[in-house]
Parts: structure tokens; C-alpha cells; sequence
């Protein structure tokens, strides 16, 4: 590209941009995804369809729909509660709110200053739009199926293209196997595509996965202590008292996170692990008293995830109590002795952090092992696992009841026909 800049060189490499003057960085998920695949591309709309959903899904149609109703607006205003004292549990939350709004207002004034950026993020995210129905296309729900009495009986089809002469010829291997309850891994070289009951799915290379319910996780943990994950991201279901998001996915009960075994899948090392949480003060306490000291985590940092449009304005009114327009990224070490460790090519965890990006779908988490590499502790290339995922990444062992969720062949398109690059 003529007269693009340096930053927006690498922002084109990697997906991730170095807001200068405030020590935040934007990520556009997409690029990032995306060096996970040969054949097959995100399409940019599928994943940020908020940004481009029809009416009540969230995306500019419903924006549309809103500013035309103003009748509606006065009467949702005067629905709203009068002001009134925050309780004990709201004053406490208040003052993490109110601790991270300094860092969080620079990080945005500094994204807004980047006009350069700001321009070249609008373009790609609306490249390709194409709006998903999803109603229409009924995609699997692998939750009710992983916990019916069928589980055992289903099996995908994997589809795996020939290398060489053969590839050009067209010639694939189909083999059949378990779907629920058994590590599936994807060959080195080369995507795999799968079938089951109809639905089409994109797999990375050299992902792998185990979709199973909570009481199966131990299938996870290695035999030897030596090969362990160095990077273990959980993005639990937490609990939510808003019906409509109970709807969206199940969700779990704090008391069962606490059965995760995560000394036993950490290396022997170190790892840095990666907890999203709610900006509920319930799951701070809970996560701060009970779940990290029992995982035995440790050197506690905060990353704030701040969502904004593809114009770079917030998702929300910052200061809005109930749906701040971020999350929360806890992150510490677990079997991390400091000592043994000083030689290693590593960084410690020190400050608070800012991530920006476009939100995806909901409870879409955007891919942090790019941003995390430096902080990551044991051998290199880092093995990486994401416990309650949704979607796979190349060279990740992914776990959950639905991490083929986001790997539907709807999300994607043939990067071949494409000609587009991301």
C-alpha cells in the first residue's frame, strides 16, 4: 500500500497497533484469526456482525430503528429509577470503576487521535458485508447434543484435502470419528473441513479439541508435568441474572469452577493464565477469596477490554453502572517459582493494561496469544489452551461443550475466490 505508515504496516501483519502516549493497543481480531488458516478466511461482517445485525440484534439497523422512535426513547427515560445510595457491594465496585477510568479514558483518547488507524479499521471491518440470518441457518446446538444419551452414537466426518499432485486433482480423505468426548486434533499443513448432521465446519491446522461437559475435563491434564500448557485463557459462562443471556448459552455456577484442574494442566515451569470476569462484584470477590488462591495463582494484573464502533466511539456510556463498555482480563502465574525463573526469556506481569477492539458476537473473547507471548513463561513455542472456548485457534487445544460454535462454514469464505487477504 502506498504512503501507509509504519504502525499500520505491522497493524496489517500482526492485527495489533501500539496506541502511542498511553501503553494500550487495538487488535483487530480478524487479522489475528485469520493467520490460523490456508484455505479459508474469517469474512470481517460475519464476525462483527453487531456492527451490522438487523433490528434487536445490535447492529446499525437497530441504531437506525431507535433514532426513528423518539416516542419510545421519552418513554424508556421515564421508566428509569430515580437516584438513589449505592449499597456496600455498588460502592466497592464503584471505586474499581473509578480506579480504572483514568487509564481507560487515555487509552481512548489516544485510539481517536489515530485518525490514520481509525480510517483503515473502518474499511476492513466492512468489507465483504454480508449480514448473517442466523435463525435461518439452524446451526447445531452442541450443548443439548453433548448432553443427551446420543452423544456417544455422534460422529463427524473430517475431510482432509491430499498434498501434491493429488491436491490439484481435487482428492480428499474422509475418515469418521467421536465428536463428544474425544480429543480431535487436525493434521500440520493444511485446514480440515467436517460435517455432522448437515452443518459444515472450518478447522485450523494443528488445532485441536475436546468437547466434553465439566465433569470430563480431567481428560485434559498430560501425562507428564513437563508437557503442560504455558498459557491457560478461561472464559467461564458465568452466572447472569439477565434472562436473555441465559438464553444465549448455559451458564455455571461459581462453586464449579473451583473443580477446574489448573496446577494440573500448567508446565512444570510456570504458566500465565488468563480469567475474563464480569465487572460484577460478586465474581471479583469470588475470584479474589476462593478461585485464584485455590488454583494457586498468583502476581495479580488487570487488562481492561474496551469495546468501540468502527468508528472508534465507545459501545456505551463509560460511566453507565450497570453495562460498562468493558470487561475485566485477571491474569497471574500459576507453579511460577520467581527464582528458577529470572533467566528465562520472559516478562513479569506488572501494570495495568488496556485492550481495544470492535466486539464480536456475544461473549466473543478477541485472541490474546499475540499479545500475551512476551509474558509467557516455560519453552518455546508455548503450548496455549482455552478452557470453555468456543472456537479454535491454529496450534491451541480448545475445551468446552460447543468450541465448534464459531467454526461453522458460515463464518467463513474461500480465501482462494476471495482474493482478499486479511
Amino acid at each position: 500500500m502506498m504512503g501507509i505508515s509504519d504502525e499500520l504496516r505491522s497493524f496489517e501483519a500482526t492485527g495489533i497497533y501500539r496506541l502511542s502516549g498511553s501503553g494500550a493497543a487495538f487488535l483487530d481480531p480478524v487479522r489475528i484469526l485469520n493467520t490460523s488458516y490456508r484455505r479459508f478466511r474469517l469474512v470481517p461482517s460475519a464476525y462483527y456482525s453487531r456492527s451490522f445485525g438487523p433490528a434487536g440484534q445490535g447492529g446499525e439497523a437497530e441504531a437506525e430503528r431507535t433514532r426513528a422512535s423518539p416516542e419510545r426513547r421519552k418513554r424508556k427515560r421515564k421508566r428509569q429509577p430515580k437516584h438513589r445510595e449505592l449499597n456496600e457491594v455498588e460502592r466497592i465496585a464503584e471505586a474499581r470503576h473509578q480506579e480504572a477510568r483514568p487509564l481507560l479514558l487515555s487509552a481512548h483518547e489516544s485510539l481517536l487521535n489515530a485518525k490514520d488507524l481509525l480510517e483503515f479499521v473502518s474499511r476492513i471491518i466492512k468489507e465483504d458485508v454480508c449480514v448473517l440470518d442466523v435463525e435461518s441457518n439452524l446451526e447445531n446446538n452442541f450443548v443439548e447434543l453433548g448432553s443427551s444419551w446420543r452423544a456417544p452414537f455422534c460422529e463427524m466426518t473430517l475431510i482432509q484435502k491430499s498434498s501434491g499432485e493429488d491436491s490439484e486433482q481435487g482428492i480428499c480423505h474422509r475418515t469418521s470419528t467421536s465428536l463428544f468426548n474425544s480429543i480431535i486434533s487436525v493434521q500440520e499443513n493444511d485446514d480440515t473441513e467436517g460435517e455432522f448432521q448437515g452443518r459444515h465446519y472450518i478447522l485450523p491446522r494443528r488445532s485441536c479439541f475436546l468437547m466434553t461437559d465439566l465433569k470430563d475435563v480431567r481428560g485434559l491434564i498430560p501425562d507428564n508435568c513437563n508437557q503442560g500448557y504455558n498459557l491457560i485463557v478461561v472464559d467461564p459462562p458465568w452466572e447472569n441474572g439477565c434472562v436473555r443471556q441465559k438464553v444465549v448459552y448455559p451458564t455455571l455456577s461459581n462453586r464449579h469452577l473451583l473443580y477446574l484442574p489448573v496446577q494440573e494442566l500448567a508446565h512444570s515451569a510456570g504458566a500465565l493464565l488468563a480469567l475474563w470476569i464480569t465487572n460484577r462484584e460478586k465474581m471479583w470477590k469470588f475470584v479474589e477469596e476462593e478461585l485464584f488462591p485455590s488454583w494457586g495463582i498468583k502476581d495479580l494484573t488487570v487488562f481492561y477490554w474496551l469495546k468501540v464502533k468502527p468508528d472508534g466511539s465507545l459501545i456505551g456510556d463509560l460511566d453507565l453502572f450497570h453495562h460498562r463498555p468493558y470487561e475485566c482480563l485477571l491474569a497471574g502465574y500459576v507453579n511460577l517459582n520467581k527464582e528458577d525463573a529470572r533467566g528465562s526469556k520472559f516478562k513479569f506481569l506488572k501494570e495495568r493494561q488496556v485492550i481495544i477492539s470492535v466486539p464480536g458476537a456475544n461473549s466473543r473473547k478477541p485472541p490474546l496469544q499475540k499479545l500475551l507471548s512476551e509474558y509467557i513463561p516455560g519453552p518455546k513455542p508455548a503450548k496455549c489452551i482455552e478452557l470453555f472456548a468456543r472456537e479454535l485457534v491454529s496450534g491451541w487445544t480448545s475445551w468446552g461443550n460447543e468450541p465448534l460454535h464459531f467454526q461453522d462454514a458460515m463464518y467463513f469464505s474461500d480465501r482462494q475466490e476471495n482474493g482478499v487477504h486479511s
